[in-house]
């Protein structure tokens, strides 16, 4: 207040300006809380951007399509990202980055790995709280699942997996981000009608964006 009553001094600003310009730095102050608080609770492993990615490192990754579904367009439409390739050529930071995006956009995200979702919703059997921390997963515009298949998927984590995206079809965006290849996640759910149902709804009004090459992590020890 104190800087825009000197400018009003220095600039010989009418009172409906120096007005105006205390209205905006507040809007502008609001707002940037807003957006700390969306990545705050997006939970992100650390603030990845479009901007320090190197697309350089790899010409296979489709900078277009990147940049592309950087408009968050696919989040107001309710699609699904799938970004899939071998390990260290960026799917875990395009897809972070494509989630800060989509904060900056004004949407809720949450980011989980694969591991800690099922994780979560295994120890909420537990303690008979399944049915609140599903009902949570639906929740943000964007849900982002990282490192699906690392692992086979046990016990009741083909079904809970299964319900995360069906409460999700057509209600709210997801990424995914995988080391196999599309046509290995059938086998992920055991259960052949439950891994069609599933697919089903994950590639319907998805955007499958396939990376290879070499990894950058290897490349920048090397």
């Amino acid at each position: 207040m104190e800087l825009r009553e000197q400018q009003a001094t220095d600039d010989s600003l009418t009172h409906r300006d120096f007005l105006f310009a205390v209205l905006n730095d507040e809007v502008e102050r609001r707002e940037a809380k807003q957006l700390h608080l969306r990545l705050r609770r997006a939970s992100f492993d650390s603030q990845r951007t479009i901007e320090d990615f190197d697309f350089a490192f790899n010409p296979r990754v489709p900078k277009t399509k990147i940049i592309d579904l950087a408009t968050c367009n696919f989040v107001e439409r309710h699609e699904n990202v799938l970004l899939v390739g071998p390990t260290g050529v960026g799917k875990s930071h395009l897809a972070q980055a494509l989630g800060n995006r989509a904060c900056r956009a004004g949407y809720s995200v949450l980011y989980l790995s694969a591991h800690e979702m099922l994780t979560k919703l295994r120890a909420s059997r537990a303690d008979g709280s399944y049915d609140r921390c599903l009902a949570k997963l639906p929740n943000p515009d964007l849900l982002i699942v990282d490192d699906l298949g690392l692992r086979p998927l046990e016990h009741d984590e083909p079904i809970d997996l299964y319900e995360v995206i069906r409460q999700r079809y057509e209600r709210g965006a997801m990424i995914m981000t995988s080391n196999r290849a599309i046509e290995e996640w059938h086998p992920l759910f055991v259960d052949e009608l439950l891994a069609s149902a599933a697919m089903d709804r994950v590639l319907h009004h998805a955007h499958v964006v396939e990376i290879d090459g070499q990894s950058y992590r290897q490349r920048k020890v090397s």
